[in-house]
């Protein structure tokens, strides 16, 4: 579980390609003074397992369900990620509920400038767009940020300086891929609901329960 605020910048020190996966090297500062093989931490808003360290740098392994929903498969070597450690029992819980598990990718449309912030445009498939509502959270490339805006076919969010110096966001460019997830209570409700809508019950009430309880 993580909370969106990132927490170090780190950058991709090499890439070992498999058949359909990849192990990341990912050199980093803070995030290696409190890390232990099989950690999760999460890159660019995915939850990750650290499976090695040294030195400098930590690898994670990312498999092919990942790598088909996910940003990860189009990294180089160089490139910058946002990172954060898992949420302690006890934190701050300064952004949201972030697990990890980004329920697709969406395209940066745009940029403009209003005043300090800056506004941030992304499409998005039906899939996602449903999840998201206006001043809801939402989290890209592992940024809990506020739900701004919504088209039929995108929404906006805005950062500040401060996000914007702090995380990878205003280094893409339009038509640059993001990793989204949604607000994880939208789906939890509405998981709830469509189970309970299509659970058939059976009715006890009867003829023989009608004239039992006196009503024939």
């Amino acid at each position: 579980m993580f909370t969106g605020l990132i927490e170090e910048t780190g950058m991709v020190k090499s890439l070992m390609p498999g058949r359909n996966s990849v192990a990341i090297q990912i050199s980093a500062s803070k995030m290696l003074k409190d890390l232990h093989v099989g950690y999760s931490i999460s890159v660019n808003g995915v939850c990750l397992t650290v499976i090695r360290f040294s030195g400098d740098a930590f690898t994670v392994d990312v498999m092919a369900e990942t790598m088909r929903h996910t940003n990860l498969g189009d990294l180089l070597v160089g490139a910058a990620v946002n990172l954060e450690r898992a949420l302690k029992l006890g934190d701050r819980l300064g952004g949201h509920f972030v697990s990890g598990h980004v329920d697709g990718t969406g395209l940066i449309k745009d940029f403009r400038r209003e005043d300090i912030a800056t506004i941030i445009i992304i499409e998005a498939e039906k899939s996602i767009l449903k999840y998201i509502i206006l001043k809801g959270s939402v989290a890209i490339d592992g940024i809990s940020l506020t739900v701004a805006g919504i088209t039929e076919n995108s929404f906006t969010v805005g950062i500040i300086p401060h996000t914007s110096s702090e995380t990878t966001l205003l280094k893409k460019h339009q038509g640059e891929k993001v990793n989204i997830e949604c607000d994880m209570i939208g789906k939890y409700v509405e998981n709830f609901i469509v189970k309970v809508k299509g659970e058939k019950t059976e009715s006890k009430i009867d003829e023989a329960f009608l004239k039992e309880n006196g009503f024939l």
